[in-house]
C-alpha cells in the first residue's frame, strides 16, 4: 500500500476539519460554503472553492477521501505536492464551472417556458427565493421539468468529487493498464477502461437520470464529467509539455 504523500495528507485533514466544523455549526455552514446557483441570493463567489471541502454526510466524505489517498497519493509522488495541489484545484473549479453552466440552462430553460405560459418573472423569482413554488408550474413544465427547474436553482453541490474524478482522469492517463476495481465489481478493470466508462454513466444519467428513475439521485453528475474534463485536457497539454512534465517542488 503506498504511503500518503504530504500534500494529499493535507488536504484530508482540511476536509476532516471542514467535516467536523459542519456538525457543529450546522446548516449555516451549509448556507456559506455550500456551492449555490450564481442567480440564488444565497450565491457567494468564494463557494466555487470551499464547496470543494464540504461533504453531505459520513459516507459521501469516507468515499471521497479514500479515492482521494489512493489516486491522489500515487500522482503526488511523480508530480511534487504544489503541481498536484494546482491539479486538484483546477479540476474542482472545472467541475462547479461546467455544473453551474448546466444549471444555467436548465433554470432558464424552465423560466422562458414559464414566462411563455403568461407567469411574470418577477413572482416566480419572488417565490423561488422564499423555497416555495406555484403547483401550476408542473402543468407547463412537467415532473421532470420542475425538478431540473427548482432544483437548478435551489439545491446546493457539496464535495470533492469533481476534483476526484479529474484525479481519475490522470490516473487512467499515466497507468492505462492499472487495474482497478468497485466493490460491486468483483472483477478487476484496466483504467483506461474503468474511468471512460465510470465517466459516460455519470453523463448518461445526468441527462436522462430524472426520466430513468423518476426524479433526481441528488448527486452532481456533470461536476463528475466536469472535473474528469479538466483533468484530461490538462493531462493531454501536460504531455506536450517538457517544463510540467517535471516536479514543481
Amino acid at each position: 500500500m503506498m504511503q500518503i504523500t504530504p500534500t494529499v495528507k493535507q488536504l484530508l485533514i482540511v476536509n476532516v476539519l471542514f467535516f467536523v466544523g459542519t456538525l457543529w455549526l450546522g446548516d449555516q455552514a451549509y448556507t456559506w460554503l455550500s456551492l449555490f446557483y450564481f442567480e440564488n441570493p444565497l450565491y457567494h463567489p468564494w463557494q466555487f472553492l470551499t464547496h470543494m471541502f464540504m461533504h453531505g454526510n459520513l459516507m459521501h466524505i469516507f468515499f471521497n477521501m479514500f479515492a482521494l489517498y489512493s489516486f491522489g497519493s500515487a500522482l503526488e509522488y511523480f508530480w511534487g505536492g504544489r503541481k498536484f495541489l494546482f491539479f486538484y484545484i483546477s479540476c474542482g473549479l472545472g467541475a462547479a464551472l461546467l455544473h453551474s453552466g448546466v444549471n444555467y440552462i436548465l433554470f432558464h430553460n424552465g423560466l422562458n417556458e414559464l414566462i411563455q405560459a403568461g407567469f411574470k418573472t418577477e413572482d416566480i423569482i419572488s417565490l423561488l427565493n422564499q423555497e416555495q413554488m406555484d403547483t401550476r408550474w408542473s402543468e407547463v413544465l412537467g415532473r421532470s421539468g420542475l425538478q431540473n427547474f427548482i432544483g437548478s436553482f435551489a439545491s446546493p453541490a457539496v464535495g470533492a468529487s469533481g476534483a476526484i474524478y479529474g484525479l481519475l482522469a490522470a490516473f487512467a492517463f499515466m497507468m492505462p493498464d492499472a487495474e482497478l476495481a468497485l466493490m460491486f465489481i468483483p472483477v478487476p478493470i484496466k483504467a483506461k477502461y474503468f474511468v471512460p466508462g465510470l465517466i459516460v454513466i455519470d453523463l448518461v444519467l445526468g441527462l436522462y437520470g430524472n426520466s430513468i428513475f423518476g426524479g433526481s439521485s441528488g448527486i452532481a453528475h456533470f461536476a463528475h464529467v466536469g472535473g474528469a474534463l479538466v483533468g484530461f485536457l490538462m493531462m493531454w497539454y501536460w504531455r506536450g509539455n517538457q517544463f510540467n512534465r517535471n516536479r514543481w517542488n
